[in-house]
């Protein structure tokens, strides 16, 4: 049976926790082939990041051009991407390929460090949103796309749907940083909300890579033929296993789930 081929698009982490060599590793335990193509390399370890060296625009125009014109991709999931030039070069290559497009809009590092600047999230607003499949972002990131603050389930859909409406095919809210016992995501389509409630874990120290994880885990699952909202079911179950299993490689910083 010949193998599908998924294709992320993200920064690399040395500490390979998160971005490309996570969502590789994901697409592995889906049974997937991986090609990856970097946008920016993270300086980081286990307990944040500490400075990123962006890819030039035109290294990155040529890891897609010879990749594209090689191989047939079926699913694409972008993660951190570093700049203005950078989200249009992306844009550019995928927006005439019929191919399946997980977006996962990472601005922020879970440790506060700043990965793309206004410019960039409004090119992000206007030239990717429109052409993926689905985008997932957490609360914060949400807040920042939406200009709307997120404190209940009930502004969780108020903002997916603003979220919906910049052209993407469907919003998976992320709400684990909501208060409460419960981890809530929301999944919409333009037509219809389905919560998805899973117990929150408790844990002394932040779990690293959770976000590139469920996000590539969706996008095996489509290219797997699932629709979307198995493929999100599926993906918070890998990850909420992969949470239980969780493991720390230095006593100083975060747990790494894959």
């Amino acid at each position: 049976m010949k193998k599908k081929i998924a294709l992320t698009i993200a920064g690399l982490d040395g500490s390979s926790g998160a971005g490309i060599l996570a969502d590789t590793k994901t697409f592995l335990a889906h049974n997937l082939y991986a090609l990856n193509v970097v946008t920016s390399i993270a300086i980081q370890n286990t307990t944040g990041v500490k400075d990123k060296f962006d890819i030039d625009e035109d290294i990155l125009d040529k890891q897609l051009k010879v990749l594209f014109e090689d191989i047939n991709i079926n699913v694409i999931k972008i993660g951190m991407i570093p700049n203005k030039k950078s989200i249009k070069i992306i844009a550019k290559y995928i927006k005439n390929y019929n191919i399946k497009i997980v977006l996962d809009p990472v601005i922020a590092s879970s440790s506060g460090y700043k990965l793309l600047n206004e410019k960039g999230i409004k090119t992000l607003k206007t030239k990717l949103i429109p052409i993926t499949d689905i985008i997932t972002p957490n609360i914060k990131e949400a807040e920042i796309l939406t200009n709307c603050k997120i404190n209940s389930v009930k502004k969780m859909k108020k903002a997916a749907e603003k979220l919906y409406s910049m052209g993407t095919k469907a919003v998976l809210l992320k709400g684990g940083h909501l208060p409460g016992k419960k981890a809530i995501d929301i999944l919409y389509d333009g037509k219809k909300f389905y919560c998805f409630k899973n117990k929150k874990i408790k844990s002394n120290t932040n779990f690293h890579g959770t976000g590139c994880v469920l996000a590539s885990s969706i996008a095996a699952n489509i290219a797997n033929g699932l629709d979307m909202k198995i493929s999100v079911r599926k993906a918070k179950d890998f990850v909420t296993k992969q949470i239980k299993h969780s493991f720390k490689i230095s006593p100083k910083g975060a747990k790494y789930i894959i």
